[in-house]
């Protein structure tokens, strides 16, 4: 007996029934699809804007900055960072590489004082790293700002600062001096999170090291031609600075806020995929136990020309895969189709936790997001004709050739 084709005219004969059966499926396997495509995107682009707003790729510190720098910053500072960038010239697929000073410090604006945390930076190659970053008055910094600041909207509201206002940076430089230096506001941005720009400027690094009295750096910022190769660069990276002298950390480690993000929508996700399931055997164990009702007296006979209860099982579990592929492949037709439109048009998301900046999210077509919703179709319809099936084996000839009388 040729199983698969004769579970394939089984599977067409009744063709009312069976595509009502593959219209649940392919409906559970195009949500699957469609749903991971939008998670798949939401964290796609909460990591390129974490990355491209502010952390970059890699960050290199000196051992114990990551711990204690935000207490003792000048006692944590890298004072041959040419070390890293020798090691960073062997690392594939790196970009860029740009110096920071961080700091805190206290910026007056003859108004009021607000508490800060301060970058210097290199500005060509902060502009190059934060396309994520959006001036909402005046623009970024220049090489020629020797003394130019830019600062997060949110302390500009809260000193009610303008492009081309003057502001005084007070730090606390090794040893116990305070510094002071007059700056030019020439730019006030806008990132993707709102606490850090409640409390960020940027100033070149230049300036910054005027400040602190120091030819030091403490953070070596690392940008990449692919988000997907952090994994990969940090750990070669790793091997080759001096063990004990350097801490290595992904963007990933360092944001918080996308660690807990991702663990949220995983779970809430895994909860869909559970119950878009139940839905799908639910409704193929109804129109399954319906046809075999129907189909006694046929398996009775095939049982009493000779047929063995094993072989009864396997033809109407092929049966039931092949209904389960056909749905689900219906249904990754459909979820493609759907992702396509969606992603045509854009859904507009309103700003997320921690954020005031919306975004138009679209929706991936994520090969392991659709081979997981094809599997998902196909197991759900293979569990729920298990049990039938194995009941479908086991009848009496002598009663299931009765009830086709």
């Amino acid at each position: 007996m040729d199983l698969p084709s004769l579970a394939l005219r089984n599977v067409l004969r009744n063709r009312t029934r069976t595509l009502l059966t593959m219209g649940a499926i392919a409906l559970g396997v195009a949500g699957l699809v469609v749903v991971g495509g939008f998670v798949e995107d939401l964290f796609a682009q909460l990591a390129e804007a974490t990355v491209h707003s502010q952390l970059g790729h890699i960050q290199v510190y000196r051992k114990g900055y990551f711990e204690f720098g935000a207490q003792q910053p000048t006692r944590y500072v890298m004072d041959a960072p040419a070390e890293v960038d020798a090691a960073l010239r062997q690392v594939p697929g790196v970009s860029d590489a740009l110096h920071r000073l961080n700091f805190q410090a206290l910026l007056g604006s003859g108004r009021a004082d607000w508490a800060v945390l301060g970058e210097g930076g290199e500005p060509d190659k902060e502009s190059r790293l934060g396309t994520f970053v959006t001036y909402t008055e005046g623009r970024a910094l220049a090489a020629g700002d020797r003394l130019g600041m830019v600062v997060g909207r949110g302390v500009a509201r809260a000193l009610r600062l303008r492009v081309g206002d003057s502001v005084n940076l007070i730090v606390s430089a090794e040893g116990g001096a305070v510094n002071s230096l007059e700056f030019d506001v020439v730019g006030i941005f806008r990132t993707f999170s709102k606490e850090y720009d409640d409390r960020a400027v940027r100033i070149p690094l230049a300036a910054a090291q005027e400040l602190m009295d120091t030819r030091a750096v403490n953070a070596i910022v690392v940008t990449l031609a692919e988000t997907r190769g952090t994994d990969v660069a940090a750990a070669r990276l790793a091997a080759l600075l001096p063990a004990g002298r350097y801490d290595v950390k992904r963007w990933n480690e360092l944001s918080d806020f996308y660690e807990k993000t991702v663990r949220l929508f995983d779970r809430q996700f895994f909860v869909m995929n559970i119950i878009i399931l139940a839905m799908v055997l639910l409704s193929a164990l109804n129109a399954i136990n319906l046809t075999y009702f129907e189909r006694t007296g046929e398996f009775g006979t095939m049982l009493a020309l000779g047929n063995s209860g094993r072989t009864l099982f396997r033809l109407l579990m092929l049966e039931n895969v092949l209904l389960g592929f056909l749905g689900a492949a219906a249904g990754v037709v459909v979820g493609t189709l759907a992702a396509i439109v969606l992603s045509a048009v854009g859904i507009p998301m309103p700003p997320p936790p921690n954020s005031d900046v919306g975004y138009v999210a679209l929706v991936r077509i994520v090969p392991a997001v659709v081979g997981m919703a094809f599997a998902v179709g196909v197991a759900a319809v293979a569990i729920a004709g298990t049990g039938p099936a194995l009941r479908a084996s086991r009848l009496d000839i002598a009663e299931a050739l009765r009830q086709r009388n």
